[in-house]
This record gives structure tokens, C-alpha cells and sequence, in this order.
């Protein structure tokens, strides 16, 4: 059990967003971005100083500060900070090494390829507060120094996908290993993810326990794996995900209502069922048109999402066109709608475009 004094945590002055997940009627859509903290911002380059991605996220101090940047980048537009981590952080916890390689993104220099290599990874006993400490601490360091401005989102890699990173060694075009697992190893592979699951449960809760008080699950290989599939490999474990954690917080002392977000990028086709998973938000890429979205929801959740983040390379009247779209089509925000871009941002991306984009919600959403 973790020994955290919650007395420290200052009290709410924003929760904009919170009301919004528990689909409250709220006076403008709330809004917050995916990898809104990192790799876009000059502050994030000149903290991280050239130290390695990983050394970044475990050095708390550090985690802490690039996680507040954006708030204070951009005071009073942002209803929420993310704490800045990544989802291969649980198959770091499974005792499997994992690179960030600058300009090609994560690799496993052993990914998981045999039989015996799984069965070394499943036997492998993972301590999450001991093998993610690091993660708690910065946590309960960003919700102090916060100090009630905004809620601090925790998250996690869902299961298929970090079974994905964890055979296929990285990213991938043709996903040939994870495919492989799935089709001739089915039993093995619900075993990993299953073990998955276990750790995202208590890892989801013991962020809370740290500190968070709102949760998003990551399904970013999602749309690479059929309906079929999809239904067989993925949406059990989300459900699993949803349903045990609010069980696990009660078990931990925490009776607050924490809101969970579930992201399945690419899986256009799940919407209905992710929409009856047990989140109170389901999260948008932006292969939505959003009023087919809100027909589908019908309702049962909050959106979230769904702007295509390459339109923040565009000019400020397009932005503000694609924002009014967005907004209407989603009902105007003021109930069942949170505002986000479709995936994260872009090292590319323009600093003071993002701050234009967020303005514009914050216009937008007030007036309709």
C-alpha cells in the first residue's frame, strides 16, 4: 500500500472535466490534448537536457515539471494535465528492456518470439509499486504542485496493444509476429494478455492511490485487428479493465468517482461496443465524421476527441473552421462531449497553433 498524504492535495478549482465524464451538463466542452506535455514545446527539450526518454520519465522531478509545462503554457485553456510517462511502461515492469531510439520511436532489442521466451515473461513476478515507483512519486509531486488548477489524467497501454510493442519489438507496418501470436498461438496469447491486465488494473489504481483523478486506456493498435479479432482480443480485456479498477479503488480506500476514458485508435468498427464497455468516455480518432458518432453513442457515454492533429499545420482560418465543425456536429459540447485531438500531437507542430486551436474551443464552445 502505498503511504501518500492526501491532506497535501489542494483542493479543485477547475472540474470542468470531471462533471463533463460523468455526463453532466457543463457551460463549455472542456478540453485537453493527447501528448499535450513533451516533445513539441522548446521547455520540454531544454528540461530534458539530451538525457534518454526512459531516464526522463523515471527521474520524478523531471516527469513532474514537463507534465505542469503546457498548463502553464497555456493557463486557463487546458482543464486537465497528463502525467508524462508512456504505455511500454508495464512491459518494463514485466522485466523486458525497452529503448526509445531518437527519430524511430521504441524498441525491444529481445521481443517476445518463442513459446519460452513468454513463458520467462509469465513467470515473471512484477511488484507494481516497487517496479513503478518511480511513477507514483512523480504523480503525488505533479497533483502537489498543481494545486488544484486542473485534474491530473493517469493512463496505461491497453493490452493488445503493448502485446503488439512486446512481439513485434517496436512499431510495425505488417504486425507479422503479433499476428502470428494471435492466430497460432491463441491460448498463449490470451495468457499475456491476461497477465496484462492484472498489472494495467493495479497500475490504473494505484495512480489514483498516487494522485490521479482520471484514467485513460490506451488502445493504440486497435484498429489493426478485425471485428472478429478485435472482440476476441481486445474488448475483454478492456472490460476487465473497466470493471475491476473502480472494484480495486474500493479495496485501496479510494470512494471517489474517478472517470475512465478508453481509446481504441483505428477501430471505427467497435464504437457501439466500446460505447457499452463500462467507460464513461470513449475516446475519437478523427475517422469519425462526429455526427455518426453521436448517432451511434446514442447517448450512453461521453466523446471525446476528435480533431485531426495534422490540421494544427494549417492556417488559423482553417483550424477555426475544422473546430466549429467539430463542435456543432458534436451537439456544441455542452453535455456528453470532451474536446481532443483524434491522436497526439506532432514534434513538428507550431507551439503557438496548438495555443490558437485551444483559444478557438474555448470561443466556440462558450457560444453555442
Amino acid at each position: 500500500m502505498q503511504s501518500v498524504d492526501r491532506s497535501k492535495f489542494a483542493p479543485l478549482k477547475n472540474d470542468l472535466i470531471l462533471r463533463a465524464a460523468r455526463g453532466e451538463a457543463v457551460e463549455r466542452p472542456p478540453c485537453w490534448i493527447m501528448r499535450q506535455a513533451g516533445r513539441y514545446l522548446p521547455e520540454y527539450h531544454k528540461v530534458k537536457d539530451g538525457r534518454d526518454f526512459f531516464e526522463t520519465c523515471h527521474d520524478a522531478e523531471i516527469a513532474s515539471e514537463i507534465t505542469i509545462q503546457p498548463v502553464k503554457r497555456y493557463a486557463g485553456l487546458l482543464d486537465a494535465a497528463i502525467i508524462f510517462s508512456d504505455i511500454l511502461v508495464i512491459p518494463q515492469a514485466l522485466g523486458m528492456r525497452v529503448e526509445m531510439l531518437e527519430g524511430k520511436g521504441p524498441h525491444f532489442p529481445d521481443p517476445l518470439r518463442t513459446p519460452e521466451q513468454l513463458e520467462t515473461v509469465l513467470q515473471y513476478k512484477v511488484d507494481v509499486l516497487k517496479e513503478l515507483d518511480w511513477a507514483f512519486k512523480a504523480i503525488t509531486m505533479t497533483r502537489i504542485k498543481l494545486a488544484g488548477q486542473v485534474p491530473l489524467f493517469g493512463f496505461c497501454g491497453a493490452p493488445w496493444t503493448l502485446l503488439v510493442y512486446m512481439t513485434e519489438g517496436g512499431g510495425s507496418r505488417l504486425f507479422r509476429f503479433a499476428k502470428e501470436w494471435i492466430n497460432k498461438r491463441a491460448d498463449l496469447s490470451h495468457t499475456l494478455l491476461q497477465k496484462i491486465t492484472n498489472i494495467a488494473v493495479e497500475f490504473l489504481a494505484q495512480q489514483v492511490v498516487a494522485g490521479c483523478q482520471i484514467l485513460q486506456v490506451f488502445e493504440s493498435w486497435g484498429g489493426e485487428l478485425s471485428p472478429a479479432d478485435f472482440d476476441e482480443f481486445s474488448l475483454p480485456y478492456l472490460k476487465q479493465i473497466a470493471a475491476r479498477v473502480p472494484e480495486r479503488l474500493k479495496e485501496l480506500g479510494i470512494t471517489e468517482h474517478v472517470p475512465m476514458t478508453v481509446f481504441a485508435k483505428g477501430s471505427w468498427y467497435a464504437l457501439d461496443k466500446l460505447c457499452s464497455a463500462g467507460y464513461n468516455t470513449v475516446s475519437l480518432d478523427w475517422l469519425w465524421n462526429p455526427a455518426d458518432a453521436v448517432k451511434v453513442n446514442n447517448g450512453r457515454v461521453v466523446l471525446q476527441g476528435n480533431l485531426d492533429p495534422g490540421v494544427i499545420y494549417g492556417t488559423k482560418e482553417v483550424i477555426t473552421k475544422k473546430v466549429e465543425f467539430m463542435i456543432k456536429e458534436f451537439g456544441g459540447g455542452k453535455k456528453n462531449y470532451i474536446v481532443n485531438f483524434g491522436h497526439g500531437t506532432h514534434p513538428f507542430m507550431d507551439p503557438e497553433k496548438v495555443r490558437y486551436f485551444l483559444e478557438e474551443c474555448h470561443r466556440v464552445g462558450s457560444a453555442q
